[in-house]
């Protein structure tokens, strides 16, 4: 989820079903908002709740304010770090990923010594130990 002009949202959902899909919308998504989407049938139902206008892409790509391009231009970002910078992603990490691309993409604005800064002051008292990285525990030996 994005929000035009401002932060992306993401989360790992594991399939793509209108339960799961519309659950992540209202928790993460004030009622009555505008809310811009493909026709995917998942999203059906959404009208109740939102202001929920759908733009058919065998059709068209924008009608007037009504696009998904904003959602299109992180998914662009997102799949180039996965598949030309990491190469090889663990689904097991996935999150991981996510929400790196989701920091570079909310912190666009800010300098390179910014978003260091930015991370420095969050990993301070923090530490990601080898079982919860791996899944697994050390192996005797090694």
């Amino acid at each position: 989820m994005v929000e035009r002009g401002g932060d992306v949202r993401v989360m790992h959902v594991e399939k793509r079903t209108k339960k799961e899909l519309q659950s992540e919308i209202r928790e993460h998504i004030e009622a009555g908002s505008a809310i811009f989407s493909d026709e995917l049938l998942s999203y059906d139902g959404l009208e109740s709740d939102f202001k929920h206008s759908v733009i058919n892409h065998a059709v068209e790509y924008v009608n007037e304010n009504v696009h998904t391009n904003t959602m299109e231009n992180f998914w662009s970002l997102l799949k180039r770090g996965l598949h030309g910078t990491y190469i090889s992603v663990e689904p097991f990490h996935l999150f991981r990923y996510l929400d790196e691309q989701a920091f570079r993409y909310n912190n666009r604005k800010a300098t390179d010594a910014e978003r260091f800064a930015a991370v420095m002051k969050q990993v301070v008292g923090r530490r990601v130990t080898y079982k919860e990285l791996t899944g697994k525990t050390q192996e005797a030996g090694r």
